[in-house]
């Protein structure tokens, strides 16, 4: 799960709005920084997200590649109260889970505020004005065949190159954007409660909403530490300093 991080510098906090020329202008923020100011951002005002917002946001979703060009994804975006009330329930049934042994554990002061927003989010969740149901059509296992880890893997990335696609131009356009999949920890019920077909798999959930907190530059680790060159473990570029 994507986490939200103190800020580190700029403060990109922009008002919300309904007007679609200013939702525009703001869309052609660069995207080298969209992507570095980009985080998890769950507290969010329970005020409504103009729906021709987050359709534009889909749209722009939409451009990502998918496999074979199949476009197997759909979207279900819930705004219904009721419907987001039983999908907080599962969110709290396995939140009392992992929250709590969470808090059994040790963490440094980053860790905590990462657990005290997603605390916020499983308090709040029905206020959250807008929830996106990434789903995908199909499904990764053929019956009765086992199928080779490529074929999973695949399958749902199909999906979540347009995840983050929706998640860049939420912050694009000044909306709060976390990406969560804990409401969903029950396929079958999930299902029950947005009445999906088998044929459609909920993969995650986007909460949207207009940020109580902002976006900002956020800590990374260095580059060298992480890429590694033609086999793991040689990291030529370890000692370089950014870019």
């Amino acid at each position: 799960m994507p986490a939200d991080e103190p800020n580190s510098g700029m403060d990109d906090t922009l008002a919300p709005t309904s007007d679609l020329n200013d939702v525009e202008a703001r869309l052609a923020l660069p995207l080298a920084e969209a992507m570095l100011t980009q985080r998890a951002v769950r507290r969010v005002q329970p005020d409504p997200v103009d729906d021709r917002i987050v359709l534009r946001c889909l749209e722009l979703a939409l451009e990502a590649p998918t496999a074979s060009n199949g476009q197997s994804w759909e979207f279900v975006v819930v705004k219904d109260r009721a419907v987001k009330a039983s999908l907080a329930a599962q969110y709290r049934r396995v939140w009392r889970l992992y929250g709590g042994l969470g808090r059994l554990v040790k963490t440094d002061e980053q860790t905590a505020k990462i657990r005290k927003s997603v605390h916020w989010q499983v308090k709040h969740f029905e206020e959250i004005p807008v929830l996106v149901v990434c789903c995908l059509r199909g499904g990764a296992r053929v019956p009765f065949v086992p199928n080779p880890p490529f074929v999973a893997s695949s399958h749902y990335g199909s999906v979540y190159p347009s995840v983050q696609n929706l998640l860049l131009a939420a912050r694009s356009v000044g909306l709060g954007g976390a990406l969560i999949t804990m409401p969903l920890w029950s396929n079958t019920v999930a299902r029950r409660i947005l009445k999906l077909p088998l044929s459609v798999e909920p993969c995650c959930i986007v909460t949207l909403g207009w940020p109580k907190g902002h976006y900002g530059r956020k800590a990374r680790k260095p580059i060298g530490t992480v890429v590694h060159l033609d086999r793991y473990g040689q990291q030529p570029w370890r000692d370089e300093a950014p870019g």
